[in-house]
């Protein structure tokens, strides 16, 4: 989908990986994410209410991290990461959920000094749609369904980007 989208605007393409921080007992639950930089974002309250103790966040956290590292070796080799530095920057994603992964982008992005941050996505919650604007200068997302369980159930087909294909998109984008 990014690679349709960054043809269709004549833009660069690149990535900003983000993990979820799943909760203890049910990983599919985001409570928080971890972004490329270390930087980790949580749910404070769905924290507080789960109990979740600190030493979990920082565990699961450093382990996400390691995971991205080796997604952005395993991705964009050696290459170095581009300069954000007055751009604007699209941020996609497949749909939205709880928000976190996108919300952690964004902080990553804005660290990186992008004159403007923008959302796309195909689907998400309204409630969790609105919050992120207020983080983004722009969100674009076609569908904000008031019933609202899981991204999946918006496509016909929801499967994962096999690794190969994902180099090979990032290959032919990257210089």
């Amino acid at each position: 989908m990014a690679k349709e989208v960054a043809n269709i605007i004549e833009a660069p393409l690149d990535l900003v990986i983000t993990r979820k921080i799943g909760a203890p007992d049910n990983p599919e639950l985001a409570v928080g994410a971890v972004s490329q930089d270390g930087e980790m974002i949580t749910s404070r309250e769905l924290v507080r209410m789960l109990g979740i103790p600190d030493d979990y966040l920082r565990d699961e956290s450093a382990r996400q991290l390691e995971e991205i590292r080796s997604r952005m070796k395993k991705y964009r080799g050696s290459r170095p990461y581009p300069q954000l530095e007055g751009k604007t920057v699209v941020i996609l994603d497949d749909g939205i959920a709880t928000g976190s992964t996108i919300q952690a982008a964004a902080e990553f992005v804005r660290k990186k000094n992008a004159a403007h941050i923008i959302l796309a996505a195909p689907v998400g919650p309204p409630d969790t749609v609105r919050e992120l604007s207020k983080i983004v200068d722009r969100v674009v997302c076609l569908g904000t369904p008031a019933a609202f369980n899981a991204i999946g159930e918006f496509y016909e087909e929801f499967e994962q980007v096999e690794d190969d294909t994902v180099r090979k998109i990032l290959s032919a984008a990257l210089p």
